[in-house]
């Protein structure tokens, strides 16, 4: 698989994102949902008198932040090849088979895998840095890469 990999990020002359832009990306994409969430529980964050409360209110959503970041990634994904935060960094998405942006349950498959990895203190992302082409968990189960715009 690699070397056919290998083959086809030569024949088309792709680029792959570097760690850093993919990074920087990820931490766009985080301090908007973040702001959105916000926005969204604002009225029960001001009726928080304490630290602990408002990590309480936070706590309660996150089933909600997790499908919000979902459905983000998702139809980001499918729709432009590219989260907020990827479009601002210049790369995008490509499914490995098509070379384009991924189609629905390759972006979906993307983003569950992508919140998964989260969960799992990150280690797909790390991931990441250790394989050669750059894919982490979600890549690699979305048969997706990501490259320079």
């Amino acid at each position: 698989m690699d070397e056919s990999l290998d083959s086809l990020i030569q024949r088309e002359h792709l680029q792959l994102a570097s760690i850093r832009q993919r990074a920087a990306a990820f931490g766009i994409d985080e301090l908007l949902l973040s702001a959105i969430m916000i926005v969204i529980l604002w009225d029960s964050i001001a009726l928080a008198h304490s630290l602990e409360a408002m990590i309480a209110v936070t706590n309660s959503f996150l089933l909600e932040y997790m499908a919000i970041k979902i459905i983000y990634q998702t139809f980001f994904t499918m729709q432009y090849g590219a989260s907020i935060g990827k479009i601002i960094m210049k790369i995008r998405v490509i499914e490995i088979t098509t070379l384009s942006n991924p189609r629905f349950l390759s972006a979906f498959n993307r983003s569950v895998f992508r919140v998964v990895s989260e969960v799992l203190f990150y280690l797909g992302f790390v991931w990441a840095m250790l394989d050669p082409f750059r894919r982490s968990w979600h890549d690699r189960t979305g048969r997706t890469l990501v490259i320079n715009a």
